[in-house]
């Protein structure tokens, strides 16, 4: 009778497993139904309320309110800051135009942060504190998984608000 019940136990838990990396396989997958070029110069940029008022987007592939992985443009003016906050999920950025500059923390600090050019890439891990900045006009590709959200440090930061 043990051996039974041990046997089923096994098989509950291979199918759960299966059932969990499949689910996770789907989340982790970039799916599209059309093949889609993109240029800077074109792009359709709308205004992005989770960031501080300037920053627009122009998303690329996915949906970052949704589960699963998506890609988007981001596009800061100069002289612009997005305070210290964290992310649900990992991100990575890379920068297409201008510089930027990556901070870790829970307080912007221009003193501190990586200076990270065209083409130089950063990766956050999730619940990571940070903040970035910028002193010329800057284009980044953010590659993450949603569902995708920013708390920020200090709500007073919050655009939503």
């Amino acid at each position: 009778m043990r051996v039974l019940v041990a046997g089923l136990a096994s098989l509950v838990l291979a199918v759960l497993s299966n059932y969990a990396l499949a689910q996770n396989d789907q989340i982790s997958r970039l799916a599209t139904d059309k093949m889609e070029n993109f240029k800077l110069d074109s792009i359709a940029w709308k205004d992005e309320p989770l960031l501080p008022r300037g920053a627009k987007s122009a998303l690329v592939i996915g949906d970052p309110g949704k589960p699963g992985v998506f890609m988007a443009y981001l596009k800061f003016p100069a002289n612009y800051e997005i305070p210290a906050h964290t992310h649900p999920f990992a991100e990575v950025v890379t920068v297409l135009k201008g510089t930027v500059w990556n901070g870790m923390g829970e307080k912007l600090d221009r003193k501190k942060g990586d200076n990270i050019g065209v083409g130089g890439s950063f990766t956050l891990p999730a619940s990571h504190a940070h903040y970035l900045w910028n002193e010329d006009e800057s284009v980044v590709l953010l590659t993450a998984t949603g569902p995708w959200n920013i708390k920020y440090v200090n709500p007073d930061d919050d655009p939503r608000k």
